[in-house]
């Protein structure tokens, strides 16, 4: 929770405003787009060894001149020289140009993979919020519902139509519910935590989501045809595949190493001619060396390893253990992306069955409750009847707003795994918020018989 002093919006953050702030802000994200742009300059630098390299240079050999017992002569040999090389043909940085795109491609695939994976942490963080908030109202109620009843046990208890057993499962029952109560307010200080963990700012309130959100079936309705688009769609199964052509790039690179190799080389040096090896005739007390020469060279360099203490032939091996290691990785991303994608689609179709059962539940409940009540005052029930009767109630409760929040979040991992979730989804969501929303107040439908008419028409 914010510390003392922490300075609070005055409105309501909503999902749309979380997610923006936790696309600007979020750690993880900013690391890995670090990452990413340093993975990038692979390529530019693995295509430089196919490029050609241009050097240019000057020397300046000073000679001294002597004879027996003579004056000496000293002169300066100043050579200017340029050379050029294009690699003609060089296998091995060829098929390392081609490992490097492909990891700069897994790069910015796991680059989208995690910001997807940034949408379902904000959307898991939010209605964590949210759910918490609707649990400590529901708390407050039952807390509040358990007081009237130990109260109104005491007083039976006064006028001699009850038992001390009845005032003590009523104490019971609210010494319970204030514990549940203090339970749900410190949940609810940790998952505005963790939205300020995601986003680096505070929030007092969010606006809370309505329960006329749309409860929808998956479709299709087939869960194979869901893996099916998620194995060719899924982000996390592409840079696996990426990985795997890298890792084979790289094999080959390696293999590469027992290729010859050709480049044409060209040079030029324009200069003294001493500095050529070639003699200067004149005699030492001549004067005048005006003896500079050009050279210009074009060749054809053939290099055919022969042999280099072992180093190639493992480096070879080593790149074949780390293809299959990727391979193995590949293999198990697959297996994981199946899993992940059948289970989101078990538990949205639960999920929206829960949803409908529950809210039915809620109604049953309160029927319930009613009958144990009136029952109470004609003494064809007691006190831990209705104390049962608003048990059951109150946990009906629970359990639909959290299968509505399930649900949300259930949707958002299932389009994850299939590999279509967007920033529009979070949009999709963010209209069915509430700035108005009140959980004291709202936790529940305003009239829960024509939720569960619109559950059952979803």
């Amino acid at each position: 929770m914010a510390s003392q002093g922490s300075t609070f919006p005055t409105s309501r953050a909503d999902i749309r405003q979380i997610y923006a702030e936790a696309v600007e802000h979020d750690a993880q994200i900013s690391a890995l787009r670090h990452a990413y742009r340093a993975q990038v300059e692979q390529v530019p630098q693995a295509r430089a060894g196919l490029l050609p390299t241009v050097t240019a240079g000057a020397t300046n050999d000073v000679t001294t001149l002597s004879r027996e017992s003579v004056s000496t002569r000293e002169r300066s040999g100043l050579v200017f020289k340029a050379s050029l090389t294009q690699p003609l043909f060089r296998p091995d940085r060829w098929y390392g140009l081609k490992a490097a795109q492909d990891s700069v491609l897994q790069a910015e695939i796991e680059l989208e993979a995690k910001e997807q994976q940034l949408i379902v942490r904000v959307v898991e963080a939010y209605t964590e919020v949210l759910r918490q908030q609707d649990e400590n109202a529901v708390s407050k109620a039952e807390e509040a519902a358990f007081l009237h009843q130990r109260e109104l046990a005491q007083g039976r208890l006064d006028d001699g139509v009850a038992s001390i057993t009845d005032v003590l499962d009523a104490q019971a029952a609210y010494d319970t519910a204030q514990a549940n109560r203090l339970g749900s307010k410190r949940k609810l200080e940790d998952g505005l935590e963790a939205l300020t963990q995601v986003t680096g700012k505070e929030y007092s309130s969010l606006s809370g989501l309505r329960h006329e959100l749309p409860k929808i079936l998956p479709s299709p309705r087939d869960s194979s045809a869901w893996v099916a688009f998620g194995l060719q769609q899924n982000l996390e199964y592409r840079a696996a595949q990426s990985a795997v052509r890298a890792a084979h790039n790289t094999l080959m690179q390696r293999k590469s190493g027992h290729s010859p190799t050709l480049d044409l080389v060209a040079s030029y040096r324009t200069g003294d001619n001493d500095s050529f090896g070639y003699t200067n005739s004149a005699d030492i007390n001549s004067v005048g060396y005006r003896g500079n020469v050009e050279q210009a060279t074009i060749a054809i360099e053939l290099s055919v390893p022969i042999y280099s203490g072992g180093s190639i032939n493992s480096q070879i091996r080593e790149s074949n253990q780390r293809l299959s290691q990727r391979e193995d990785e590949q293999e198990d991303k697959r297996r994981q992306v199946v899993m992940s994608i059948r289970n989101a689609y078990r538990a949205v179709n639960d999920d929206v069955e829960q949803i409908r059962a529950r809210i039915s539940s809620v109604i049953s409940g309160q029927k319930a409750l009613e009958a144990n009540a009136i029952g109470l005052q004609v003494g064809t029930r007691n006190i831990g009847d209705v104390l049962s009767a608003q048990r059951q109630l109150f946990g009906s409760v629970r359990q639909y707003n959290n299968a509505r929040y399930d649900y949300v979040v259930d949707v958002t991992k299932l389009k994850m795994s299939a590999g279509i979730l967007t920033a529009e989804d979070i949009n999709s969501l963010n209209l069915y918020l509430d700035s108005e929303y009140v959980a004291d107040r709202d936790y529940l439908p305003k009239n829960a018989a024509a939720e569960a008419a619109n559950a059952k028409r979803d």
